[in-house]
């Protein structure tokens, strides 16, 4: 996701901070700053709070995670943002009992901690108001939590529960998938509806922010829900096929012995290329970018040779001809690569790239197969 920066590793898994969090965070903070309290410790408090339920977010996708791992669904990072958080998946589940285990784990996550923030309101509502003011107000939100992500909208955790049943009793996917797209869709569009309607009636007692903030949400949620499902049918359009029926020759080709100087004036300024596969007519050595020849002085470009500044074969991944094209992607996916090189015997043969794919399935399309 754009706009995110790491904070590190948690379980092996990447964490990273959307920039909107500060936003919550600083709202969350300001609405705990209670008059009544001396300055410093309802500052403190409001903080502490806040970091609280950064902890109880972040606790909540962990557990689709470390649930999602055991059920063989790797995990490559968990982004928090404005919303809550969400976790990157670099392939989905195979069968519908693992997307169903690991859908109900956040919201069972949130609900537990609800429970536990709870019993230390009750033990302390009467002899630690403090405490008891946070951990009430806690034990809230992890409820609100677990009971928003529970609708049955993809892609909620409600919407991946409803998906897995549909899935466990039609056997279908790709159509248990779209019903819960369109499900999620219209939740988004109710959401709308009523945020305006908000705006410019206040029932209940809302305001006009109340409305804008539900409006907001709904249309977080019909666009989640369509990007959603284009991933989903681009995924599942490309299953059955192997890497030699949708790799592309379109690349070029240098030898490793060609002097940087030449390569820049020949293939980059003239016509504009940026990416290079390394290799003779018997073996494949490397590939080779932009950001490789960045480091290097100009003036040292007729002095250097490529196959010192490439990247070696040994430190890449590679596809083979008849591999499926799905293991390539979620390949791709887990190492946030845009294309693989298709190696046979040792001679690269082709390259997958996610542009080449798209090519490839819109021209399926346009053909009408």
């Amino acid at each position: 996701m754009r706009g995110a920066f790491s904070l590190g590793k948690i379980f092996g898994i990447q964490f990273r901070l959307h920039y909107t969090w500060f936003l919550i965070f600083i709202l969350i903070t300001l609405s705990l700053v209670y008059p009544n309290w001396s300055q410093p410790l309802s500052w403190g408090m409001g903080i502490l709070t806040s970091l609280l339920l950064f902890a109880s977010v972040l606790a909540h996708e962990l557990s689709h995670s470390l649930v999602g791992r055991t059920q063989g669904i790797p995990i490559k990072s968990i982004t928090l943002f404005i919303f809550g958080g969400v976790a990157q998946m670099t392939k989905e589940a195979s069968k519908a009992s693992a997307e169903l285990k690991m859908a109900a784990a956040g919201p069972a996550c949130s609900l537990l901690l609800g429970a536990i923030f709870g019993a230390i309101w009750f033990l302390t509502r009467n002899t630690v108001p403090l405490l008891a003011e946070m951990t009430g107000w806690l034990a809230v939100i992890n409820v609100i939590l677990a009971a928003f992500n529970l609708i049955p909208g993809f892609p909620l955790d409600g919407g991946r529960v409803f998906r897995s049943l549909m899935w466990h009793f039609s056997h279908n996917y790709r159509l248990s998938t779209k019903i819960a797209v369109w499900l999620g869709q219209g939740i988004g569009y109710a959401f709308i509806f009523c945020g305006i309607l908000i705006v410019f009636v206040h029932p209940f007692g809302l305001s006009w922010f109340d409305g804008l903030w539900i409006a907001f949400i709904g249309w977080f949620l019909q666009n989640a829900a369509s990007s959603s499902y284009r991933q989903t049918v681009w995924r599942e359009a490309l299953r059955g096929f192997t890497v030699s029926q949708v790799m592309t020759s379109d690349y070029i080709v240098v030898p490793p012995d060609m002097r940087l100087s030449e390569l820049v004036q020949k293939y980059i300024m003239s016509i504009g290329h940026r990416f290079f596969l390394i290799a003779n007519e018997s073996k494949f050595f490397g590939i080779l970018t932009l950001n490789n020849i960045k480091p290097v002085p100009q003036t040292d470009w007729d002095s250097t040779l490529i196959d010192k500044v490439m990247v070696p074969a040994d430190k890449l991944l590679v596809a083979e001809p008849e591999q499926e094209v799905l293991s390539v992607l979620e390949k791709m996916d887990e190492n946030a690569i845009n294309q693989m090189p298709v190696v046979s015997k040792g001679k690269v043969v082709g390259l997958v790239t996610r542009d080449n794919l798209a090519r490839f399935l819109r021209t399926r399309s346009d053909l009408g197969i």
